[in-house]
């Protein structure tokens, strides 16, 4: 029998479920009572996997739901899903069309199901979220001031304080979190035995890269974004560049790239090798961003903390 492929086109109040190859179309309310009517139909078309894009949060009670009525499933990037569309000359863009790709997507990309995370790693990723949100608005409001005659900076520094207050709060609250699980207690010391991997850092790596340590170094590259691309046709050779990839893991492997450029000793060493080679700066320390990535994929896949590693010749 064909293996069966489904895809669903996430809004904010339906849900557009298409399967392929069969063609089945039907759509269900985002509320509990249609995601447990889109389980039950589901658990009877036995699919392969299933399909969906993030978008921005609404797939998170979808993703939730089934996975934990066992469904294989996988979350995409939207804009591969529409690179792939276009490639197939589909231009139109509907909420139906959109699920239909999806299906076909999943089936021609051969995607593998992903293990989802736990409540406790979902509630991790949900309060990295939020710190990332309150960071953004603290900077906002730190860039308004400037600008600001002095009635209204008295003003904007009330809502500062009021930011940098609920910072103190969610750091407490992620630290916590972290102690009070023994493997996630674990993976945050080999972490933070890095020098140049922060607090900041620690928190989205452990919430928003939870396969690190358990991808090839090729791999765990490629999916952050730091892996060069190829850019060649017949006897043209193009410039290598990288991207895509998740942009806040990639926010926060850089600044700790930056900082373990100076202040790491062996990253700090590459760095300085790679700028007397000649290697433009920005270039030298992308390459120190994937070392840095390998590196502590390793640490994790092997528990092994960095003095360690730093001591191997």
């Amino acid at each position: 029998m064909a293996e069966i492929y489904v895809g669903i086109d996430v809004s904010k109040d339906w849900l557009d479920v298409a399967v392929r190859p069969s063609g089945k179309n039907w759509h269900v309310g985002s509320d509990d009572a249609g995601l447990a009517s889109l389980l039950s139909q589901l658990k009877e078309e036995c699919p392969h996997l299933v399909v969906l894009e993030a978008t921005g949060g609404y797939e998170v009670p979808v993703v939730a739901a089934l996975g934990a009525g066992g469904i294989p499933l996988v979350v995409v990037n939207p804009r591969q899903v529409r690179d792939f569309a276009r490639s197939l000359g589909k231009l139109a863009k509907t909420d139906k069309l959109d699920a239909r790709v999806l299906a076909h997507f999943g089936q021609a990309a051969q995607l593998t199901p992903r293990a989802l995370p736990d409540a406790q790693a979902r509630e991790l990723e949900a309060l990295v979220a939020r710190r990332r949100q309150v960071m953004q608005m603290r900077v906002a409001e730190q860039q308004r001031r400037w600008q600001a005659l002095p009635l209204v900076q008295k003003r904007i520094d009330r809502i500062i304080a009021v930011l940098n207050q609920e910072l103190a709060e969610l750091d407490q609250d992620l630290g916590d979190r972290l102690r009070q699980s023994p493997w996630w207690r674990e993976r945050e010391d080999l972490l933070r035995s890095v020098p140049g991997i922060g607090p900041s850092v620690t928190f989205t790596l452990l919430a928003d890269l939870p396969e690190l340590g358990s991808l090839s170094r090729q791999q765990i590259a490629a999916l952050v974004g730091v892996a060069p691309l190829h850019r060649d046709s017949g006897t043209y050779r193009g410039k290598r560049s990288c991207w895509g990839g998740r942009p806040a893991v990639r926010s926060a492997r850089y600044m700790a790239a930056l900082v373990a450029s100076r202040h790491n000793p062996v990253i700090k060493a590459f760095y300085s090798r790679l700028c007397g080679l000649g290697k433009l700066k920005k270039v030298a320390l992308v390459a120190c961003m994937r070392k840095l990535l390998t590196i502590i994929n390793a640490m994790l896949k092997n528990h092994t903390p960095w003095q360690a590693i730093a001591e191997t010749p």
